[in-house]
């Protein structure tokens, strides 16, 4: 994750503000939070703009993806992207376990802890192949972001941080 984070920063810094960059990395699959609040390290952006700015990046996509990734993934059944969708709903089917049996403080649980492969995009999947209603899903996934992102800065800004002289 660190290369991508590096790569992307390294793309774009001299074209776009430094916020920006953190914002857009936040929105990504996969890199997420996690790599938004890495890259507002090494821009030196400050810690309580970088943490908001990629909570907000990182809950953005949520609500759509709740709300409308059964339909997009219906239609794409149609389409060459087929196997994609499979790959897709059988990695949150596979984690789905971790979450089914206490629903949605393991769906909390599982955004909140700041692991490969989890987070905000991977929780919502995951909602969505349990097909938990937004009303049960979105709540915990946000409560998750939030502690994932001060997990994140923590460690980033503040463990890791003094150990590699990051952030600021």
């Amino acid at each position: 994750m660190d290369q991508l984070v590096q790569s992307i920063i390294d793309s774009l810094k001299n074209a776009v503000p430094a916020e920006l960059i953190i914002f857009l990395i936040s929105l990504l699959p996969i890199l997420e939070l996690r790599g938004g609040i890495l890259a507002g390290t090494l821009l030196g952006v400050d810690w309580p703009i970088a943490y908001l700015i990629c909570v907000i990046g990182n809950l953005l996509p949520i609500p759509f993806i709740l709300l409308f990734i059964r339909k997009i993934f219906d239609w794409m059944r149609n389409t060459r992207f087929v196997k994609l969708v499979d790959k897709l709903e059988a990695k949150a089917e596979k984690k789905s376990a971790k979450v089914t049996k206490y629903k949605k403080f393991g769906l909390f649980l599982f955004v909140a802890i700041p692991l490969p492969g989890t987070g905000g995009w991977t929780g919502a999947l995951i909602a969505s192949v349990l097909k938990m209603r937004l009303k049960d899903s979105l709540p915990p996934i946000i409560a998750g972001v939030l502690v994932a992102g001060f997990v994140m800065t923590l460690l980033s800004y503040g463990v890791l941080g003094s150990l590699f002289g990051w952030g600021g």
